[in-house]
């Protein structure tokens, strides 16, 4: 089991500020260690990229190695404004322009329940903004404005990388009768039981509520809730290989993810918004 790239940022023994600036593999990256958790975001995506509540082991996995440009594989990228492929323009970059791009960060704060992030992204005539709230527990609320003056087509993810053991050891739980599409063999599903990821995974549930990754190797259960208003994703790469990730780490990590308009793009009219949640605690 590898450490975790950016948990080198905690390894000194002097006090840190709660909120720190540093430079890494040519990224900015916000640096966050408050009493109850340690984090790291990078500015470009706005994505949180390591996430750790005191006395436990990483919720989050991230690559070791990253590209010179280009998106950062791990953490939470914020996808938008489409995930997935663009549907009209081939050429444009998969999941969207927000995780290449640098966003602003509006407004930080800490008090004894952890720490509070506004991030905010103008992009044409979107306004998008993020808000994390990080200590015992994980919040991030993805909210989206349209500000031109004719309709517009949105799809969004949530697109979390869930640090594990080992992916042959962990199971999700609270899925069961759930009806959804399995994307790799391109047909209907509905699940029966605990849902294993080993050898590949890419499926959109229907479902509210929270579910359960239990991970064996860990002794660890999170609860991960992907809001009423989102598909829940789960996918893992199973024996194909990644870009820029070795073989050991793909056993790593496993993506439940919120998304929504992945199958059919919302409609926003002018001035709507659109919203998107992603949270996350230890089971009990």
């Amino acid at each position: 089991m590898h450490e975790h790239p950016l948990q080198r940022f905690f390894k000194s023994l002097r006090e840190r500020p709660v909120f720190a600036w540093e430079r890494y593999q040519m990224r900015d990256v916000l640096v966050i260690d408050h009493p109850l958790c340690q984090a790291v975001f990078s500015r470009q995506g706005a994505q949180l990229l390591h996430f750790q509540p005191k006395g436990q082991k990483p919720w989050l996995w991230c690559a070791a190695k990253w590209p010179h440009v280009g998106a950062i594989r791990g953490g939470v990228p914020v996808c938008w404004p489409w995930y997935g492929r663009h549907p009209s323009e081939n050429a444009w970059p998969s999941h969207g322009w927000a995780r290449l791009l640098d966003w602003k960060l509006l407004d930080s704060s800490h008090d004894e329940e952890g720490v509070h992030l506004h991030w905010q992204l103008q992009l044409c005539d979107w306004q998008v903004d993020l808000h994390a709230h990080l200590g015992e527990r994980m919040e991030l609320r993805l909210s989206t404005e349209h500000q031109d003056s004719l309709p517009c087509q949105l799809s969004q993810a949530l697109h979390a990388y869930w640090r594990i053991g080992d992916v042959g050891e962990v199971a999700l739980s609270g899925l069961d009768g759930a009806q959804g599409y399995d994307q790799l063999n391109r047909q209907a599903c509905q699940q029966q039981g605990e849902l294993r990821v080993e050898g590949g995974c890419q499926r959109v549930f229907q479902h509210d509520g929270e579910l359960q990754l239990k991970d064996h190797a860990w002794q660890r259960e999170l609860c991960i809730d992907t809001g009423d208003d989102a598909d829940t994703v789960v996918w893992h790469p199973g024996t194909r290989p990644l870009l820029g990730v070795s073989w050991n780490e793909i056993s790593e990590f496993v993506c439940v993810e919120a998304a929504s308009g992945g199958t059919d793009s919302l409609s926003l009219a002018p001035g709507q918004k659109a919203h998107l949640s992603l949270q996350a605690r230890v089971g009990v």
